[in-house]
């Protein structure tokens, strides 16, 4: 019994690397989908590791799509992501200041998150995770 949960102890370290990444991956997609993005396009295709020392890397991934009205503004594009994020996972706000990108942090998956459309009816997510084990 005590082997047993030595070895389940071990298994609640966290994710890995490609793990967070394809949740990561996952976050994002779903949102495009929650806001009803038209034409997504995924501007980084994340699946690589990129070390971070000491046996440790980041994934990263990042997409773009198009809200049904162009002339809505940047910070007006944010807050909709934003919103539409709620549904698909916790993530906090970790910097708001407004007609700024907005960074978001979950501290469960290891991932974070920039909401950095441009405005004129584009949105545009990019994420990463924290630097993790490889395996």
């Amino acid at each position: 019994m005590a082997a047993l949960l030595a070895v389940s102890g071990c298994a609640d370290s966290g994710p890995t690397a490609a793990e967070a990444g394809e949740t990561l991956k996952s976050h994002i997609t779903e949102l495009m989908k929650k806001r009803h993005a038209l034409d997504v396009r995924i501007t980084d295709f994340g699946g690589r590791d990129t070390p971070c020392g000491e046996g440790k890397a980041k994934r990263t991934f990042a997409a773009t799509g198009m809200d049904g009205a162009a002339q809505r503004g940047a910070d007006s594009l944010n807050t909709l992501l934003l919103g539409s994020l709620s549904g698909v996972a916790s993530y906090r706000i970790v910097e708001d200041r407004g007609d700024a990108p907005i960074k978001l942090a979950n501290d469960e998956y290891k991932t974070k998150m920039i909401l950095e459309s441009p405005g004129k009816g584009k949105y545009a997510v990019r994420g990463e995770t924290e630097c993790l084990p490889t395996s």
